[in-house]
């Protein structure tokens, strides 16, 4: 047996590992996760993440209202959420150790800094005794390391403060030898990261190695084996929704042969889109960080009247103020596309943590007549996909459309392979030729779409805005007849995209005795429970909407095949009431869930059988 045949025999093969590691906001919660994934990426293993953390900046240390987590599921087959429970805890407090325990799997892994379970850290999470002697754990397989003390001594030049900061390395070298992963990714990643911080890094990598070494002086310290994924050929790389989203809409303008122009104001969970946009500028994008949400979106606007693709960017909050504006997109026909990525509301709500509660905003917030094509994305990686899309509507439809997201998965992660541009449809936005006589309203027979129309063209001269216009000519009218005409118009242009959309699919039996219906980010959590239940036997379906407004032409048929039907969403029933506001004919049961966190699959089997044995 040679040597690496020999350390895989001693490591314990699996498929799958859900881990989470848990602390304060300031422990480097999220960078650690961060670096995990990033590794797992170049590792061929398939993943989701979840980042949970508090709205505080800085909440007190050590409360478990504080409790920052970062969550990360990761196999050798396809991953299809973060995980219901845990195989591996990494507790950098006693607060985080209180707050996560309960998602802990019987006789799994706990590794916690044991120097920082001092009496007065117990008191503040809400101990009345040490978890870590009054048998309490005795059901799982606890790992005790005074982290803490160590990297004190690791890093004994530094302020106490600083040195602090780098346990979470320390983690991460238990980690990576708990999974046999080679120290150069996360290396590379600490070096790309703090590359104008010499000090810095080399606190880290410190932290790092001295992590991994002293892994090896545990007493039966755990150690598995994972086999690669079989991916197809391509370029891969682990990114975040809000990430995906941005390169979405960069390849989209490059299809279309524009310049990107994004008009948006900074807002939790969708700055990450901004940011990143941000960075591109030798791809000739535009951003402009308003001075507030309205701003972002008449900015957006004008960009587009301008002859740009034009974005703008927000969640739930910053939705609400852009409703004038978006009114006057509809209006005047112009291509625009607004990403919602959804959080926890109403009002300020919970701002760092994700629901689906903006798709009535989204349907009917405007004033008048004012429909806007909707478009839900399913995952991190289907962000860029539902991006481009989007944009690809808007441009060819001339209307605004609306992107919703969500937190869960804008701020969440999977393995992306990169497609070529090759790959991507052309667009092919409406312009007007100026060698022919040009009528801002007039439209195709097909699509009802008006020709965009250049300022500066000659021989495009043109009026258009807030006030309603005569049919075909585009002058200022208050005519009752016009006016019904043109909204029926604006109205059966949005019907039409319709037979754009691909037909709405059906998994699992055609006429099932339970047809479960989702939409948006609760893609992955719905169609795993589905497939538990239907590998044991049940008659379950399932079929996920990503495109809500219009509705797939086909979706009454789809409705109609189950015996019972089901809508699952994080919200008090929206998409549902849409649904049975369509299809009367049809009786609609409903899961609903509303704590800002994504679906348990569990909870949805649960939820699912009550139904089918009932």
């Amino acid at each position: 047996m040679n040597e690496e045949n020999k350390q895989m025999s001693d490591r314990k093969q699996v498929d799958d590992i859900v881990i989470k590691f848990v602390g304060d906001s300031g422990d480097g919660i999220q960078l650690a996760g961060n670096i995990f994934a990033d590794t797992l990426a170049h590792m061929n293993l398939d993943l989701a993440t979840f980042p949970d953390f508090p709205a505080e900046v800085r909440a007190p240390r050590n409360t478990t209202f504080g409790v920052s987590g970062f969550q990360i599921h990761f196999s050798n087959k396809k991953v299809l959420t973060p995980g219901d429970e845990y195989d591996v805890l990494v507790c950098f407090n006693p607060a985080s150790l209180k707050v996560n325990l309960k998602n802990v799997k019987e006789g799994g892994i706990i590794i916690l800094d044991s120097a920082n379970f001092t009496p007065r850290s117990l008191q503040t999470a809400g101990y009345t005794s040490n978890p870590l002697e009054d048998n309490s754990l005795e059901k799982y397989n606890v790992i005790k390391v005074p982290v803490s003390e160590i990297i004190l001594n690791i890093n004994s030049d530094l302020d106490k403060r600083t040195a602090e900061k780098t346990k979470n390395m320390f983690f991460l070298g238990l980690l990576y030898n708990m999974f046999d992963f080679d120290l150069k990714h996360a290396i590379n990643y600490i070096n790309n990261k703090f590359k104008s911080k010499s000090q810095i890094i080399e606190a880290n990598l410190n932290s790092l190695e001295a992590g991994y070494r002293y892994s090896e002086n545990i007493e039966n310290f755990p150690k598995f084996y994972l086999s690669k994924c079989e991916l197809l050929p391509g370029k891969y790389r682990d990114i975040q929704g809000n990430i995906a989203t941005a390169w979405g809409l960069m390849a989209a303008a490059e299809k279309a042969g524009l310049q990107l122009f994004v008009g948006s104001y900074p807002i939790t969970p969708a700055t990450d889109i901004l940011s990143e946009l941000a960075k591109h500028r030798d791809l000739g994008v535009k951003t402009f960080q308003a001075e507030d949400e309205i701003a972002g979106i008449t900015s957006a606007i004008g960009a587009s009247f301008a002859g740009a693709l034009a974005v703008t960017t927000t969640s739930g909050p910053g939705l609400s103020l852009k409703v004038e504006a978006l009114g006057l997109a509809v209006m005047t026909e112009l291509p625009l596309v607004i990403v919602d990525v959804q959080r926890a509301g109403p009002s300020t709500g919970m701002p760092t943590k994700s629901e689906q509660t903006d798709l009535y905003l989204a349907m009917f917030g405007r004033n008048g007549e004012a429909p806007i094509p909707i478009i839900s994305a399913t995952s991190p990686i289907d962000c860029f996909y539902a991006a481009f899309e989007a944009a690809k509507i808007a441009l060819e439809h001339m209307t605004p459309v609306i992107l919703l997201s969500e937190g869960y998965i804008g701020l969440g992660s999977g393995i992306f392979r990169i497609p070529k541009m090759t790959e991507l449809p052309k667009i092919n936005p409406p312009f007007a030729d100026p060698n022919n006589k040009y009528y801002p309203y007039q439209r195709d027979e097909e699509w009802y779409v008006r020709k965009w129309a250049i300022p500066g063209t000659p021989g495009l001269q043109h009026r258009i805005g807030g006030l309603e216009k005569s049919d075909i000519y585009g002058a200022v009218t208050t005519d009752p007849k016009n006016h019904e005409k043109m909204v029926i118009n604006r109205e059966e242009k949005v019907k039409r995209i319709a037979r754009k959309w691909p037909l709405q699919r059906i998994t699992g039996p055609e006429n099932p005795d339970l047809l479960v219906v989702s939409w948006g980010g609760t893609k992955g959590q719905v169609e795993g429970a589905v497939q538990n239940l239907s590998t044991k036997g049940y008659s379950i379906s399932h079929t996920h909407f990503r495109y809500i407004n219009p509705l797939p032409l086909n979706t009454h048929d789809i409705l109609k095949s189950g015996k019972k039907v089901i809508v699952c969403e994080l919200n008090r029933g929206q998409f549902a009431n849409i649904l049975k506001m369509n299809y009367q004919d049809i009786t609609f049961y409903q899961y609903n869930k509303v704590q800002g966190q994504p679906f348990t699959i569990k909870e949805l089997e649960n939820a699912f059988l009550n139904l089918l044995n009932s």
